[in-house]
């Protein structure tokens, strides 16, 4: 199990070296994702995906569940039409359950991929003030260590951690 731990860095300088320095404690690149305002050029540093930019995961779940319980409802209307009844039955409701939840999960993804991540917006006046935000997905046993190893070196570091834990089921 990982935990997301979250780190307001005051630069791009500042997030290099503490790449380099997760580097060197044995924390994989792919764990560590950076966000900084539009526009900065974060160099070869892991820039954070749409996903984790945006809220694209829930939109997928928002799309799931209503264009899943519209279709079936509409299914169920659409079996219950007498000239129809015999024709579709009840596969008429899985049917339109499965294409409803299909295009809900297509548009709201679509739509949430443009809206920014709303877990993140307590870090938006810091991305505006130049700063650049860390999100690092460590196991579980590591938290302390990785906060006391970006705390020591950097001092001006804020951190925290995600709400939602653990950031992933695997390792």
């Amino acid at each position: 199990m990982r935990t997301r731990l979250i780190f307001v860095l005051p630069g791009v300088e500042a997030a290099q070296e503490i790449e380099r320095e997760l580097l060197l404690a044995r924390i994989e690149d792919r764990h560590m994702h950076f966000m900084a305002k539009r526009g900065t050029d974060l160099g070869d540093l892991p820039e954070a995906s749409v996903a984790q930019k945006s809220d694209f995961k829930h939109g997928i779940w928002t799309g799931l569940v209503f264009g899943g319980t519209l279709g079936a409802v509409f299914g169920f209307v659409i079996s219950r039409v007498p000239s129809m009844e015999s024709a579709l039955g009840l596969g008429a409701v899985l049917l339109f359950a499965l294409l409803g939840a299909s295009f809900g999960i297509w548009a709201s993804s679509m739509i949430a991929s443009s809206v920014p991540n709303s877990e993140l917006t307590g870090y938006d006046e810091a991305l505006d003030a130049g700063k650049v935000l860390l999100m690092v997905d460590v196991p579980h046993d590591r938290v302390g260590d990785v906060t006391d190893l970006v705390g020591t070196k950097h001092p001006d570091v804020l951190a925290g951690t995600d709400p939602r834990m653990p950031a992933f089921p695997f390792p």
